[in-house]
């Protein structure tokens, strides 16, 4: 049985160790970008999704996909401020599931265990929904919004969602930036267990804990359904590889839950991309870092023409 359950557990691993990594991004405060500016909601794709636009409207446009169970207050402020200090309007959102959009227990909650058995033994898993209508989210916010393209920002699981968005929808991407992502090629290395072995009751959080939790930007009761979409998603190392947009992968070489594998195999497939390993980084973006992150972005965005 012990056997049996080893994938669950790896994947478990690596869905709490992001989830608890992204709460490590929130940046320190800055005057400018407060993170308090007030929140729109559209009814998108027959959900509700929760947005804001911060900088002028005439500027380039930066949309920012964060990663699992993440509602958009996990960029933290100062990358959000460096962007808007380099001339860029920023596009921030929740997720479907998180922060201010619907969040969709409706559509019920997969028993993680048996999905994972069900995913290790080669069946298809009960996914309520995917990461494409995750990306077909920010199409459809970009309609809402009027904007026919934008610089796609996308970190962990957003990362994945990017990487869709710029494979299907290259028209409205001008670049893509990947960061501490995957291709969810199954070559690649697991996590290291030890990563996330403090954390694996997490998605059953309840009562006052997950309102902290929810405070800080974190949903852990969308968790078994983010994990499905991802682990539905399977292997897009095919979808990958047509991305032909301008585009950045970043990494840390300190990641443990997707080591710098992931984002070596990453820009290998993408012709023409840049990689970028930072030494002090893991599965999160240290303060210390952020600066060199949007430098390297405004490197990218300011190379593609039309800005």
């Amino acid at each position: 049985m012990l056997t049996r359950t080893t994938p669950f557990l790896r994947f478990f691993r690596v869905a709490v160790g992001i989830l608890w990594s992204l709460i490590l991004m929130t940046g320190s405060v800055r005057a400018d970008y407060t993170g308090d500016e007030p929140l729109t909601v559209a009814a998108i794709n027959g959900v509700d999704i929760a947005y804001k636009s911060v900088g002028p409207d005439d500027s380039p446009a930066v949309l920012m996909v964060m990663g699992l169970t993440g509602s958009h207050r996990l960029w933290g402020q100062d990358i959000v401020q460096g962007l808007l200090d380099k001339g860029y309007r920023v596009i921030l959102f929740d997720n479907r599931d998180t922060g201010d959009s619907a969040r969709l227990d409706a559509l019920g909650t997969p028993v993680l265990w048996w999905e994972m058995l069900k995913n290790a033994l080669g069946f298809e898993v009960n996914a309520p929904y995917s990461l494409r209508d995750m990306a077909q989210d920010a199409i459809g916010l970009m309609d809402v919004l009027n904007l026919s393209h934008a610089h796609v920002v996308g970190a962990s699981m957003g990362g994945m969602i990017a990487q869709i968005i710029a494979a299907e929808h290259p028209q409205r991407t001008q670049s893509l930036v990947s960061i501490m992502s995957t291709t969810g090629a199954p070559h690649l290395p697991q996590p290291e267990e030890q990563a996330a072995d403090g954390l694996l009751g997490i998605a059953d959080t309840e009562g006052d804990a997950s309102s902290e939790l929810n405070e800080m930007g974190i949903y852990p009761e969308a968790m078994p359904r983010q994990l499905m979409a991802i682990v539905a998603a399977g292997d897009r190392s095919a979808q990958v590889q047509t991305i032909a947009v301008p585009t950045l992968v970043l990494h840390g070489a300190e990641d443990t839950l997707l080591p710098p594998p992931h984002g070596e195999h990453t820009h290998a497939l993408i012709d023409g991309s840049t990689y970028v390993v930072y030494p002090d980084m893991g599965h999160n973006l240290p303060a210390a870092v952020v600066p060199e992150v949007v430098d390297a972005m405004h490197g990218l965005f300011s190379s593609v023409q039309g800005d």
